[in-house]
């Protein structure tokens, strides 16, 4: 049961890490899949599209993906009883899910998030930006600049982590015993 959860956990971290210039898809998730069941203007679609291609939307849902299933796999080995079948299983959930993954989907609930929250003037005036040397620019950068807040939040979450859970086991010898206790009778396994 457990290992279901953290499936599903990746999947839906997956698709809401790899949606992340339609943001308000992943929270609502009742976007429809595909732009045209929700009667957008043609124009607007194509100008959404267009936006979409020029900030590297489908570049940055692949790259997303890719980073996730480098994360979660430590998270799935460790979840997973040990055994000779773990790796091979581990293996073929990652080969099956990227061969379903359908990026088209992905750009679909875009085209619809974006449709949503911006007006057809509104995307206009993000394609023009994105024209821009400082649009690009922006494009260019923005990945590696979320890769390095990332990495930094990771790190900075992982040391206060570290530091909370000292805390809490200097202030509760009862919970520091029961801890190395139960770190014992695991190792002694």
């Amino acid at each position: 049961m457990k290992t279901f959860v953290v499936i599903g956990a990746f999947v839906l971290l997956g698709l809401a890490s790899a949606i992340a210039q339609a943001p308000s898809a992943a929270k609502q998730g009742a976007v429809s899949t595909t732009a045209s069941q929700s009667k957008i203007d043609p124009a607007k679609e194509a100008d959404i599209r267009r936006l979409l291609d020029l900030v590297g939307t489908k570049a940055l849902m692949q790259n997303t993906m890719e980073s996730s299933i480098t994360s979660i796999r430590p998270v799935l080995t460790n979840v997973l009883p040990p055994g000779d079948y773990r790796d091979k299983l581990i293996d073929l959930f990652f080969a099956k899910f990227k061969a379903q993954a359908d990026l088209k989907q992905l750009i679909d609930m875009s085209v619809v998030a974006y449709d949503k929250h911006f007006s057809g003037d509104e995307i206009k005036g993000l394609i023009k930006f994105y024209e821009t040397p400082l649009g690009q620019k922006a494009v260019s950068e923005l990945p590696q600049l979320v890769s390095e807040l990332g990495e930094a939040g990771r790190t900075w979450g992982e040391k206060l982590g570290r530091e909370c859970m000292g805390q809490v086991l200097a202030e509760h010898p009862d919970l520091q015993a029961a801890l190395e206790a139960a770190e014992k009778a695991a190792h002694s396994r």
